[in-house]
């Protein structure tokens, strides 16, 4: 039996409650993730409430996953279709569930204890789901949240909570409602931005290189952008005709101008089988509209796309994902179209040896997506 982290937001989890609760679903971008794991009956999912950063319940799986795109709790177009069956052993409301940062449970979770509450180096921990985790951090959370299930210990919510809560929706015409996020704070200045230290900037074309490097042991053609590619060059060797000096493509001028300046494209033949943007140091919000100008300009091709940058960057990525504007896309919101990798996967996945035997979905096993 083995441990997972399931993750709910507040109206998910509010949704839950009211449901069987014998059904709990995941992104089928996990589709992967989940073999390779083998989760099936009789693991656990410790199940966390985002934004309000509470832990809320315990759910034992009861079968193995299927796949079913009728919407959970009425929600259309929903994208946690992967499923399983699930037993609650333990479900609190919302306003009884457990904070992370009660005292008694950071300091006993493996990732919290030893950190200032202020800080947010754990958080990695909650960006995707399901999830290992350590099995002595969920033993622990499971009977916690046992006793608290008898006890019923109200944690009130905080001012900033209540804020959480009202996390603003818009409704797409005719279609669902969708969270959005409205940045109360804009990211560094371009001025600021031009004096990021040195090494910050190297490190950004080191993980380029590293994802070159990565799409060439998986068979695929690599495009750079022309003013990146000497930097590139000095960590990665790539084979002949590996890299691209032109795209393949007969798209239109101002879609080709799009494409040849984002960061690492993935090719197989005609076809982008993946997009990826640095943001080490530049505007998080410019790689985004990048991404978001390349699926408007090509509606009809599947691409699948990814904003790499650091741990550091990664609350700033899911909220400028969650602008308005790219809630109202053709292809659906960018929130679940495109997703945040952390630079320390991306340097795992490029020690993995046996890259040349493996697909481009194990992209998918490092991919987080926004939880709101």
């Amino acid at each position: 039996m083995n441990y997972f982290i399931d993750l709910f937001s507040p109206e998910t989890a509010r949704a839950f409650e009211q449901s069987k609760r014998d059904v709990s679903g995941f992104r089928i971008s996990r589709k992967t993730y989940i073999e390779n794991q083998k989760i099936g009956p009789g693991d656990k999912f410790i199940c966390y409430a985002t934004r309000l950063q509470r832990f809320v319940g315990v759910l034992e799986v009861t079968s193995k996953y299927f796949t079913d795109e009728t919407p959970l709790f009425q929600k259309e177009n929903d994208p946690f279709v992967l499923r399983f069956n699930i037993k609650p052993l333990v479900w609190l409301p919302l306003e009884k569930a457990i904070p992370v940062h009660e005292d008694f449970v950071w300091s006993n979770l493996s990732f919290t204890k030893g950190l200032t509450k202020d800080s947010n180096r754990w958080t990695y921990m909650v960006f995707s789901s399901p999830r290992a985790w350590p099995k002595s951090d969920c033993e622990f959370l499971e009977k916690t949240l046992v006793e608290q299930s008898q006890k019923l210990v109200e944690y009130k919510f905080s001012e900033d909570d209540e804020k959480k809560l009202k996390s603003p929706k818009i409704r797409l015409a005719g279609k669902k409602e969708v969270s959005v996020s409205v940045p109360e704070d804009e990211e560094s200045t371009a001025e600021e931005q031009e004096s990021a230290p040195v090494s910050e900037e190297r490190e950004s074309i080191k993980v380029q290189a590293k994802l070159a490097e990565i799409g060439e042991k998986l068979g695929l053609k690599i495009w750079l952008p022309r003013n990146d590619r000497a930097g590139v060059l000095e960590s990665w060797k790539p084979k002949e005709n590996v890299l691209l000096e032109d795209l393949p493509f007969s798209f239109d001028d101002v879609t080709l101008r799009t494409i040849k300046n984002i960061d690492v494209l993935w090719i197989q033949g005609r076809t982008i089988v993946r997009a990826f943007e640095v943001e080490g140091t530049t505007s998080i919000y410019s790689g985004i509209l990048r991404m978001a100008d390349l699926l408007s300009l090509l509606p009809n091709i599947e691409i699948k796309i990814h904003i790499v940058a650091p741990d550091n960057r990664r609350n700033e990525v899911f909220k400028q994902i969650s602008r308005p504007v790219f809630a109202v896309m053709e292809k659906g919101p960018l929130s679940e179209l495109c997703s945040y990798i952390p630079y320390d996967s991306i340097y795992e996945l490029a020690k993995e040896k046996r890259l040349e035997n493996m697909k481009d979905t194990i992209v998918d096993e490092l991919a987080e997506y926004s939880e709101e």
